[in-house]
């Protein structure tokens, strides 16, 4: 096995005997490369945000930007990375680097390399083009931003030098880069002080550790793994990294089944979908922040067990099922009975998620409703997803999924009974929704109380109605 090394702006550098939960930020820095800044240390800030090669969608290769804070540095292994150094330089600035000078976007200058990276990546993504919402005329969409705060500058000059930018011009080496396929995923080992980071290079290899190591932590996208290092100094004696195994990268649309890969980033699966999932189509804008959805995985997000994780809610509104895998071989789960209680599910300690997979068709009416304090980029107070079939006004199937009211992520199962086979009118609805205002335990705690969620509830699927009606009129 080679050293693990990482070509960072050009240049090929062995990573070298570093603690294994060093996170690419620290180490880039120690590297000298200080534009990669610590602010939050939890993926909410975007300081420290890099670009990195990845398998591209509508060419060779993407540059997407991540964030370094929550990456091990052993997940770079074989990887190319870029920070805002290697971008241009004080003599020969970069179009973004340019834009944001001239425009006055970097006042106190601590955030500004980080909006410049994830500024480049939308800059060089390749499908650019003004027809999506919020997208200016040249076609720079400005949730590429979602992840980068300013304290100081305002986001107006930042705004005004994203939208300036033209596209990248032929000769652009970045530009170029993109028809060159992006670096394979490589085995990888670093050892220090007792503890292990490892990186199979298959499946199998990874199901056979999962059997052989049970004590061992499991990471993807780390976006959730990399808050418990930084945060709260957890340590584990051996992390396994499985978010760029190829078993894992499917995305399958078949005539009865859609099959996602359980290490996708969630990115790579809304741009692959391209809106073919109206309901994952509306998750993913307000799932975290784009930074965190570049790494981030379905995977992850249902592994963690977690409450309050945004996906489960709308998975098992679209009536999902994950696969699990161990070296014994694979058994599929339906969400609904995946979880068990709070953080604990039915995967045992042997067994990895391999996939999601939603049947189809699709229901035709759906919506998912989220509710936090910040409209994007914030934990959900609540999280609820519809999908009904409504035929001759009447309702056929309901599937409700809940979020945030209960220790698990939940099915409304009386209110779904309540609607099937009723008409789709005022009446039946104001009465399935005092009977979602009961669903799950609603909990009082500092992100909301339990009447406001109760309240919530009801109130969602009285939106769910009204919307409809709209649609139908329009």
């Amino acid at each position: 096995m080679a050293d693990p090394e990482v070509t960072v702006n050009g240049k090929r550098t062995a990573i070298g005997a570093v603690p294994v939960h060093t996170t690419a930020l620290d180490w880039l820095r120690g590297q000298g490369l200080t534009s990669c800044k610590e602010g939050c240390a939890e993926g909410e800030c975007g300081a420290c945000a890099i670009l990195v090669a990845r398998p591209g969608v509508e060419s060779p290769t993407d540059l997407v930007a991540i964030n370094a804070c929550l990456a091990p540095v052993g997940s770079l292994d074989g990887q190319e990375v870029w920070t805002a150094e290697g971008l241009g330089s004080t003599e020969d600035l970069h179009p973004v680097q340019h834009e944001m000078a001239v425009r006055g976007g970097s006042q106190c200058g601590y955030c500004t390399p980080g909006f410049i990276c994830s500024m480049a990546a939308e800059y060089y993504r390749s499908d650019r083009d003004a027809d999506g919402d919020d997208h200016a005329p040249n076609g720079f969409d400005i949730h590429a931003l979602s992840g980068n705060l300013c304290r100081c500058t305002g986001y107006r000059p930042i705004r005004d030098a994203a939208h300036a930018l033209g596209a990248p011009p032929a000769e652009d080496p970045l530009a170029q880069r993109r028809s060159c396929r992006a670096p394979e995923p490589v085995a990888t080992q670093l050892h220090d002080e007792g503890r292990d980071y490892l990186r199979p290079s298959t499946w199998a290899e990874a199901l056979q550790l999962r059997h052989d190591l049970p004590n061992a932590t499991f990471v993807a996208g780390s976006t959730d793994w990399g808050v418990e290092v930084n945060i709260r100094g957890v340590r584990a004696d051996c992390v396994v990294a499985i978010d760029r195994v190829p078993e894992l990268q499917v995305l399958d649309l078949g005539a009865d089944v859609l099959e996602i890969g359980a290490g996708l980033s969630l990115t790579e699966m809304d741009r692959r979908l391209d809106g073919r999932v109206p309901l994952l189509s509306q998750l993913i804008p307000q799932f975290a922040s784009r930074l965190i959805r570049n790494a981030a995985t379905l995977g992850g997000n249902l592994g963690t067990g977690s409450p309050i994780g945004d996906s489960a809610p709308v998975l098992l509104a679209l009536g999902a099922s994950v696969v699990l895998s161990s070296v014994d071989g694979e058994r599929e789960v339906p969400l609904a009975e995946y979880f068990t209680g709070y953080r604990q599910s039915v995967r045992r300690p042997d067994e990895l998620i391999r996939s999601v997979r939603i049947p189809l068709p699709l229901a035709g009416t759906t919506a998912f409703h989220k509710v936090a304090k910040r409209r994007f980029d914030d934990i959900s107070s609540v999280a609820v997803a519809f999908a009904l079939d409504i035929e001759d006004g009447l309702v056929r199937t309901a599937r409700i999924g809940l979020g945030g009211v209960a220790a698990t992520p939940i099915r409304a199962r009386e209110t779904e009974a309540a609607l099937i086979g009723q008409p789709w009118n005022e009446e039946t609805v104001r009465a399935a929704a005092e009977i979602l205002r009961g669903e799950g335990t609603p909990m009082d705690d500092h992100r909301a109380s339990a009447a406001y969620r109760a309240a919530t509830l009801g109130r969602s699927l009285l939106k769910l109605h009204a919307d409809s009606l709209e649609g139908a009129r329009a």
